[in-house]
């Protein structure tokens, strides 16, 4: 008898099995994982992202390209979890329909197909929905679907699930069209919002080397960086030079059409990497890998694991008892 059946025959919850495509650092797994999800294998090109994640797991961390890999030597799992990168879709940049990072959700389709996990979750930024006049969005959805999925997507802001941001993006769920899911949604919003003064209290000052300390761009100055202590911060980017000013920085005062300057009444600083981890709800102990860009780079790129958590929870509530 399986594991699954065992646990079923004894009343005992089903545990469920994933494995993570570009898997980062982690913030979708670890979301899954804190709702009782068993991470087996784990994919990214990036060696330090690798690294951070091998800190906080027993899966096994490939690293390599996605476009490399066989899906034979993925292990089978009840659901697959792939926030396949999305610069080339971000509204904070250039969109360029030709971006060949646009393309990466194409090894996404080829080993869900392959592997035939009963469901699958992916996660992108809002651009998603706009570009090439909705035409990438509904690639995608058919490209799932032609394989056998039924594919639903939703557009979700991180804050209204007890992330401290203002972080818009696009979650897609499939489920293997023999398990006839009809529907899916996240568990009702939450009323409470957790502020910056939620997400950084008891953080010690940062230590040397914890800040991004680069000159500040033209782009840098074209709008307002900077949320007060009872406010989400903004949206953590994965650049370091673009991170959110600290709350206890003075305000930013408008000059005029995108141009603003600091205020002078007081010290102007970014969010270190921690903080930039807190506001993202990673666990404080994660230990990241590699230099300062790399670690805001990582953390930047992350679904923020409380959303994760909540994107968890509803896939198992849609699974139900159908496996």
């Amino acid at each position: 008898m399986s594991t699954h059946a065992q646990a079923k025959a004894s009343g005992m919850p089903r545990r469920y099995t994933s494995v993570s495509l570009f898997c980062g650092a982690g913030g979708l797994d670890l979301g899954f994982e804190r709702a009782g999800f068993s991470t087996l294998w784990a994919n990214d090109f990036d060696a330090d992202a690798c690294e951070t994640y091998r800190s906080h797991s027993q899966a096994e961390v490939v690293k390599g390209d996605v476009s490399k890999i066989s899906a034979a030597d993925i292990p089978s799992s009840d659901i697959m979890l792939g926030g396949f990168p999305c610069q080339g879709f971000s509204l904070s940049g250039p969109r360029k329909v030709d971006d060949s990072r646009n393309r990466l959700y194409k090894e996404y389709v080829r080993i869900v197909s392959e592997k035939r996990p009963a469901a699958f979750v992916g996660e992108n930024v809002k651009g998603l929905l706009s570009m090439a006049n909705k035409g990438f969005i509904a690639a995608i959805l058919d490209e799932f679907s032609e394989c056998g999925y039924d594919v639903f997507y939703l557009s979700v802001n991180a804050k209204h699930y007890d992330v401290p941001q203002d972080r818009e993006r696009v979650i897609i769920a499939g489920f293997r069209k023999d398990l006839q899911v009809t529907s899916f949604e996240l568990p009702k919003r939450s009323n409470t919002l957790v502020t910056l003064a939620d997400a950084l209290a008891g953080l010690p000052a940062p230590a040397d080397g914890e800040v991004c300390e680069a000159p500040f761009s033209s782009r840098y100055m074209s709008r307002n960086r900077k949320r007060g202590w009872d406010e989400a911060s903004y949206t953590i980017p994965a650049m370091a030079k673009q991170a959110p000013l600290h709350p206890g920085s003075p305000n930013m005062v408008k000059l005029g059409p995108d141009s603003w300057r600091f205020g002078d009444d007081g010290e102007t600083r970014r969010l270190s990497w921690r903080e930039c981890a807190a506001v993202q709800t990673f666990p404080p102990e994660i230990a990241f890998a590699g230099d300062l860009t790399s670690k805001y780079k990582q953390i930047g790129n992350a679904v923020p694991v409380k959303l994760a958590e909540q994107v968890a929870f509803a896939v198992c509530s849609v699974l139900g008892d159908k496996l």
